[in-house]
């Protein structure tokens, strides 16, 4: 099994922190990961991406030109990794914001509310692990457990009262999503 993720979108909604947390979960599930994080100069607000590779065998490089899932948070970001993802692969985008939907027609798309569910939830730093739910439901490439021990070793012990808010936003995401 090999998986190669681009997640990108706009610095400050977590970007980053998906693909760091994602990569954690495949070490604690005993896999092989890279995760290589690009941003510009002005990291919130500016565009921020990150590629994950999650492997059961050893990764030759983390450098990509296309992917089998991406995960989409802005319209400058699909317009950009759209024509990126492999035939056949998945593209996970959150409508809010973007003007024009995905085109193509021979890779899986899905459209999920995930600000809609953060607002519903009362809080929109919750917001990418609604994403990261909807991932998981669609792509299931780590288990639950693994993301939720990933999340811990990635988040600061101050933090760690968050860590149910924070599956339950990975399960309202996984709600999301009908396969």
């Amino acid at each position: 099994m090999k998986e190669e993720i681009i997640i990108a979108g706009f610095g400050g909604q977590g970007v980053l922190s998906m693909g760091k947390i994602l990569s954690y979960a495949a070490l604690m599930n005993d896999m092989e990961t890279t995760w290589m994080p690009s941003y510009g100069p002005e990291q919130r607000g500016g565009t921020a991406n990150v590629t994950v590779v999650l492997s059961d065998r050893p990764i030759s490089s983390p450098v990509l030109d296309s992917y089998d899932t991406a995960v989409i948070l802005n319209q400058q970001s699909l317009d950009k990794f759209e024509r990126k993802v492999k035939p056949g692969g998945t593209l996970i985008y959150d409508p809010y914001g973007i003007h024009h939907a995905p085109t193509r027609t021979d890779i899986n798309v899905y459209s999920v509310n995930a600000m809609d569910a953060t607002i519903e939830m009362g809080n929109s730093k919750t917001y990418n692990m609604v994403l990261l739910g909807a991932l998981l439901k669609i792509r299931p490439v780590v288990p639950l457990d693994a993301l939720m021990r990933g999340l811990k070793k990635t988040l600061p012990e101050r933090h760690h009262h968050l860590l149910p808010l924070n599956q339950k936003a990975i399960e309202k995401g996984m709600g999301l999503v009908e396969i």
